[in-house]
C-alpha cells in the first residue's frame, strides 16, 4: 500500500465522506451544475489539500441557502504553488472577514490559517458570493456581503 494513501486517509475526513455517499445514494440525488451568479452561501469546509496533480490547493466548499440552487454546493480549488494563485486565494480569504490576518508564510502555516478562518466562520456568518468567469474561463469567487447568522 502507498504511503501516499495512508497520508490522504489521515488528512480527510474519511468517515464523513463515507456518509456523503451513502446520504446520495440514498437520496439518489442527481446533481445539476450551478450556474455563474449571485448566491448566498455558507462555508462548509476550507483546507488545504493535494491536487490531483500533487500541488497543495485551497479548497473551499460551499452551499447554498436560498434559491433555485438550495442545498446545492460550489466548489472553489484554487492551486497555490504561484504568487499570483496565492494571491486570489489571500482575496477570497479576506473577503471572509473572519478577523484573521491572512498571509502566507508557508504551507504548513497556511493550512493552519485555513483551519482557523473556517473555526471563525462556522455557523457564525453566511455570505453572499459572486460565482462567475474570468475571461479565460476559469471559476471566479468574490465575497460581496458577510452576514451574521441569526
Amino acid at each position: 500500500m502507498s504511503k501516499a494513501w495512508e497520508d490522504f486517509d489521515k488528512n480527510i475526513d474519511v468517515e464523513g465522506l463515507q456518509n456523503d455517499v451513502k446520504e446520495a445514494s440514498e437520496n439518489n440525488q442527481e446533481f445539476k451544475e450551478v450556474p455563474n451568479d449571485e448566491y448566498e452561501v455558507k462555508i462548509e469546509k476550507l483546507e488545504l489539500v493535494a491536487s490531483k496533480a500533487g500541488d497543495p490547493m485551497v479548497s473551499c466548499w460551499m452551499r447554498i441557502l436560498e434559491g433555485d440552487f438550495k442545498n446545492s454546493m460550489i466548489f472553489m480549488n484554487q492551486v497555490i504553488t504561484q504568487g499570483f494563485q496565492i494571491h486570489i486565494a489571500n482575496e477570497f480569504l479576506r473577503g471572509l472577514d473572519s478577523g484573521i490576518d491572512v498571509e502566507f508564510v508557508n504551507y504548513k502555516q497556511y493550512g493552519s490559517l485555513l483551519m482557523d478562518i473556517l473555526e471563525e466562520v462556522d455557523g457564525v456568518l453566511e455570505f453572499s458570493l459572486d460565482y462567475g468567469k474570468n475571461k479565460k474561463g476559469y471559476n471566479t469567487f468574490k465575497i460581496l456581503e458577510v452576514y451574521e447568522v441569526e
